[in-house]
């Protein structure tokens, strides 16, 4: 039976003095296993969403509960050990340590759970095979295609077995070939059970996924609906 591992109820996220609402009496849910697209234009809210989903913000009202958990009822250190243990981040920006290889790069992903660094570039190691590197484990960022660096920051987002896999413009920095091999391998994640939820611009690449949340100027305004649930919005 499938859970809901992102639950958003009536959410705002408001910014400055006076206030600029930046989410509007958002209400979204997301099961787990899903693959979901967040498309808007620039304004409409998909960073503060993004913020939220992956407890790097919290709402200024409504209820966000992420892997089953209150956020709003968080620690500081508790959300820190939720985004540590369950969340995994991708972003446009591959954010890789330049001098460093592709397995420390990914083995970085598990410096704070504690395991010594010979399992750390154990489980990175596992991971680089598990997106199609296991002939790029020693080469720099600079030896690297921008697909392949993009492959090194999903397989560290991934290294620690996530529940939620957060892919912000995955696609932003790559040619199309590249962009549809990231995409594939992000599909390939999901079919093993990693909950997917991309946040872009590009619509071709929204409509290429399984389910579309389309936002504007902080509301959304169209849900495809779960597949497997044959509801719609």
């Amino acid at each position: 039976m499938t859970r809901d591992i992102v639950a958003l109820s009536d959410v705002t996220r408001s910014y400055g003095e006076p206030p600029t609402q930046a989410l509007k009496g958002v209400d979204l849910t997301v099961e787990e296993g899903e693959l979901v697209a967040i498309v808007g234009p620039s304004g409409s809210g998909k960073s503060t969403m993004l913020n939220l989903i992956g407890t790097l913000d919290r709402p200024t009202s409504g209820t966000a509960f992420i892997d089953g958990a209150d956020v709003s009822r968080m620690s500081d250190v508790r959300l820190s050990a939720l985004r540590a243990y369950r969340i995994g981040f991708v972003f446009q920006q591959f954010h890789l340590t330049e001098g460093f290889s592709a397995i420390d790069n990914v083995a970085d992903g598990l410096i704070y759970t504690g395991i010594s660094r010979r399992q750390r570039r154990l489980f990175a190691r596992k991971a680089l095979e598990r997106v199609g590197l296991d002939h790029r484990l020693d080469h720099k960022p600079n030896q690297l295609s921008g697909g392949e660096r993009q492959r090194v920051a999903i397989a560290r987002a991934v290294v620690g077995e996530p529940s939620l896999l957060l892919a912000d413009e995955p696609t932003g920095n790559l040619d199309s070939t590249s962009g549809a091999g990231v995409v594939e391998l992000l599909r390939d994640l999901n079919e093993t059970g990693t909950t997917v939820i991309v946040i872009t611009h590009d619509i071709d690449l929204a409509e290429s996924l399984p389910r579309r949340v389309s936002l504007r100027d902080g509301r959304i305004v169209a849900d495809s609906g779960r597949v497997d649930s044959g509801r719609a919005a």
